[in-house]
């Protein structure tokens, strides 16, 4: 059986020395490795050595499978090689060229709206805070005057991890947070990623992003707030924007109103970006409300403010004439790089 063994890898030297693709080294593992090569021929003829040689002559016949499978590998190895350095050779590279450039990266959209929107309240005296994402039903709701049976509480209108634990629906969760921390005056404005269980359309969405403005001092009127929203709106829109109110019921503030600007597509004349109406809705607001102030342990006949919240997506679809808010979701990045 040593003289088949040595028989076997002469032969084999000689079969390796032909290969010249990936293929024929293929076809030799196959020969010599497979089932029903010689290698399996050898080990299952040990049965016919003797109980003396059948432990030498096995050791043998696994180091020749060794051999040839170690053999087979290195060739591939050196074959890859050889076929890299000839793609190589083959190509013409002019190293006087100037390398290409890589693309930095951009914020999105709607990050590039926020830095805008804070940078502006910031330059006008808020401060930011940010407020927790997951919440307890108290801070969004039962602190901010929610009636017991307000449908914004149902289950098919706020994301509920528990009875006690939701997902925020909105930023005005953090009022009583910075109310019960700090003592007047209050100037604040809370940015941040908002949830409600609602149908998904072109002009909603069950994630959206929100800011929240909060002022409370002595002697704040509703003329400060008017004001306020004017100035802000005029420098975002980079231009004198004009605005009015309507009432509006929010359980947090009273009286409640919503806010619009006069269209700055079409100045008030009426196109599609405003419905034809001449006017934009842009924000909630509204005085703080007398219970909110004392349950954030401020006394109403001492103090007032005003607050407001308003959506980043909207103001992105009326700044740049977006038709669906769901683009801001789809990570479309033909639609992204329009705005890098």
């Amino acid at each position: 059986m040593i003289s088949d063994i040595e028989q076997l890898t002469t032969t084999f030297e000689q079969d390796l020395n032909s290969a010249t693709k990936a293929k024929d080294l293929e076809a030799l593992k196959v020969k010599y490795l497979g089932k029903k090569g010689p290698i399996s021929a050898l080990m299952i003829n040990l049965k016919d050595c003797s109980k003396e040689e059948r432990p030498i002559m096995g050791r043998a016949i696994n180091d020749l499978k060794v051999h040839v499978s170690g053999k087979i590998e290195a060739q591939y190895k050196e074959l890859e090689s050889q076929e890299k350095l000839s793609k190589l050779s083959q190509e013409n590279i002019d190293i006087t060229l100037p390398g290409r450039r890589v693309k930095m990266g951009s914020a999105h959209i709607i990050t590039q709206m926020m830095d805008e929107v804070l940078d502006i309240l910031i330059s006008m005296g808020f401060s930011v805070q940010n407020s927790p994402e997951l919440e307890s039903e108290y801070y969004n709701y039962g602190g901010l005057n929610y009636p017991e049976d307000h449908p914004a509480r149902d289950m098919q209108d706020t994301y509920y991890i528990n009875k006690e634990m939701l997902m925020r629906s909105h930023t005005t969760n953090v009022q009583q947070h910075i109310m019960q921390s700090a003592n007047p005056p209050i100037r604040i404005v809370t940015p941040g990623k908002c949830y409600r269980n609602e149908t998904i359309s072109s002009r909603s969405h069950v994630i959206f992003h929100q800011f929240d403005g909060l002022y409370i001092d002595k002697n704040v009127s509703f003329k400060d707030l008017l004001a306020t929203k004017e100035e802000f709106y005029s420098r975002l829109f980079k231009k004198k924007v004009e605005i009015r109110t309507r009432p509006s019921y929010f359980p947090f503030v009273e009286p409640g109103l919503e806010i619009d600007i006069r269209c700055t597509s079409c100045g008030g004349s009426g196109c599609t970006l405003c419905k034809h109406t001449g006017w934009l809705e842009v924000c909630g607001a509204g005085m703080v409300h007398p219970n909110i102030l004392r349950e954030g342990g401020l006394d109403p006949d001492e103090y007032s403010g005003f607050a407001w919240g308003g959506g980043i997506e909207r103001l992105c679809l009326l700044k740049h004439g977006i038709p669906d808010i769901r683009l801001f979701m789809e990570n479309d990045i033909n639609f992204i790089n329009q705005f890098i």
